[in-house]
């Protein structure tokens, strides 16, 4: 028997439409989770896992929004709490991976990462926080770019996923008192089709980390499972690497 699973508990995991969103609200809805999932373009796909969610026997949604704009964000919240009478989970997952040099990057492309990477997942946790009850989590999924920059051309990127270290550490201490745990995990390369593990950059990224291979999304997922269930109750302000040794 599974002690971790969280039967009966709602969740709202958003950029839920593929990669590690999508492998994230399945290993939810496998506990025992009900899901709604944000997506912004990708209908059919957020679609097709609404689909799968259901197959397992649990409730799912998936909600259009994009992060960069607050009133959607908030009404995502909403939706899942309208939905489903409750929200146990926050898992804030969805992000935008800007890259390029320095002198490449306008103010424009540096407010909208700074609205998507850190400012949503902000305004996502205090909407959140209004509704989750004692044992409630919210999980963030950072980067191992925070850890360790191998490449030129990601400080902007580097810079928005560090900021929720702070952020992670500075809830876990606002709302551990009402029982609420806040965590981070930090995946490493990892075999989505943004990334896919043989892309032309592939072999040598691989190279960097110690088992010398990308991460399946399921391997992500997992960690977040954990941290989501019963077992993780303990466990608050960390910043997890799932990196494969990247940063090791």
């Amino acid at each position: 028997m599974n002690s971790n699973r969280i039967e009966g508990r709602a969740a709202l995991v958003t950029g839920g439409s593929r990669g590690i969103g999508a492998a994230v609200a399945l290993r939810l809805a496998r506990q025992g989770a009900d899901v709604v999932l944000t997506y912004r373009q990708e209908t059919e796909q957020a679609d097709r896992v609404v689909r799968e969610i259901e197959a397992l026997g649990r409730r799912a949604l998936a909600v259009r929004a994009d992060n960069a704009v607050e009133e959607e964000l908030t009404g995502a919240v909403d939706r899942a709490v309208e939905t489903f009478g409750r929200l146990d989970v926050l898992v804030n997952n969805a992000a935008a991976f800007p890259s390029g040099p320095l002198d490449g990057v306008d103010t424009a492309q540096l407010d909208s990462t700074l609205a998507v990477n850190v400012r949503a997942p902000f305004l996502l946790a205090r909407a959140a926080a209004e509704h989750l009850p004692e044992g409630g989590r919210i999980i963030g999924i950072g980067s191992n770019i925070a850890d360790r920059v191998p490449f030129p051309g990601l400080a902007l990127y580097a810079m928005t996923k560090t900021a929720l270290i702070g952020l992670t550490k500075g809830l876990a201490r606002e709302l551990g008192p009402r029982g609420i745990t806040v965590n981070l995990v930090h995946p490493g390369p990892t075999d989505t089709d943004a990334n896919p593990a043989d892309g032309p950059n592939a072999a040598g990224i691989s190279g960097i980390t110690a088992l010398g291979r990308y991460a399946a999304p399921a391997e992500i997922a997992a960690v977040v499972a954990h941290l989501a269930g019963p077992e993780a109750g303990y466990v608050t302000g960390a910043v997890i690497p799932v990196d494969g040794g990247f940063s090791a």
